[in-house]
């Protein structure tokens, strides 16, 4: 390697730790989606992003969905699927494969690329120690279910033994039913329920963008409210951001929507300048002007 490329990567890393300094022993729930779940080296360097953060001080919490998979697997088993407003129709054949999907194949692998990686994880659902309690959205949408209440003691505990928890979407109903959570939602009543000093939420869009179509490094709560009242936020990005500005006003420093195509996203996002995607802060908590408002002073 050549002098001047030895001296860049000395740069890259101090530019890094003013934001380690500043997110020591700090919560960090990723929300974790999108095709950075279905491509293979995207696999591989998310895990690896996860055991850095670790192993650098922070306390990383992973909430993960499945959508792909579970098509995919009631695809196989020829199961029909339903819609109501966009909503799958989650019946009791439906939620099985629901549940033997999030909470088997797709955590168990996150788990192991963790512990390949040099980490150690921990895979839990929503029903495990009383995480999630749920309730039916409505008899319509079947074993559909909205977050009651996040005890996060069993994440509490994962993290005192230095394990990174992993969690699939599922909760508990009072009756004790499985019930299928979207994964954006239950990442961020996990992040106000652990007071996290951020929510980051991989999506395979760059992040919010204005009404020409470039991207908003950051941006206040009611900025993001007014682009989602004009329309210029709109579609699916319409939950992404509601579930931000939720985040929020439970407690949650910063929410940042960044593009999981991009490989160490996250990495990206927490330790550079720049970023590659879009903070959320709440108003009057100050924004980065350039990018950044993070670093330590």
């Amino acid at each position: 390697m050549d002098q001047p490329r030895r001296i860049q990567h000395a740069e890259i890393l101090l530019e890094a730790l003013p934001y380690i300094r500043r997110f020591a022993g700090k919560t960090i729930v990723v929300k974790y989606g999108g095709n950075a779940m279905i491509d293979d080296d995207l696999k591989q360097a998310f895990a690896r992003d996860m055991v850095l953060l670790k192993y650098v001080g922070m306390q990383p919490v992973v909430v993960h969905g499945g959508g792909p998979q579970i098509n995919q697997m009631l695809d196989t088993l020829a199961i029909p699927s339903s819609f109501v407003r966009g909503q799958r129709v989650t019946d009791a054949p439906t939620m099985r494969v629901v549940e033997m999907i999030l909470a088997g194949e797709i955590n168990g692998e996150i788990v192991s690329r963790i512990d390949v990686a040099g980490g150690r994880a921990a895979g839990i659902s929503g029903k495990d120690g009383g995480l999630i309690r749920a309730r039916q959205r409505s008899s319509e949408l079947g074993r559909v279910g909205e977050v009651v209440a996040v005890d996060p003691d069993v994440i509490r505990a994962l993290q005192a033994r230095d394990f990174i928890p992993v969690i699939a979407p599922v909760g508990s109903s009072p009756e004790g039913e499985s019930l299928n959570i979207n994964a954006d939602t239950v990442a961020g009543k996990v992040a106000e329920a652990l007071q996290a000093e951020k929510l980051l939420l991989l999506t395979d869009v760059e992040g919010i963008k204005d009404a020409r179509g470039k991207l908003i490094p950051s941006l206040s709560s009611s900025q993001a409210l007014k682009l989602i009242e004009s329309g210029v936020v709109d579609g699916g990005m319409i939950p992404k951001v509601e579930c931000c500005l939720e985040a929020l006003r439970g407690g949650v420093q910063k929410v940042h929507i960044i593009d999981g195509r991009v490989r160490h996203a996250p990495l990206l996002e927490l330790f550079t300048d720049e970023g590659v995607g879009t903070e959320v802060h709440r108003d009057g908590s100050g924004a980065r002007p350039q990018k950044r408002k993070d670093k330590a002073a």
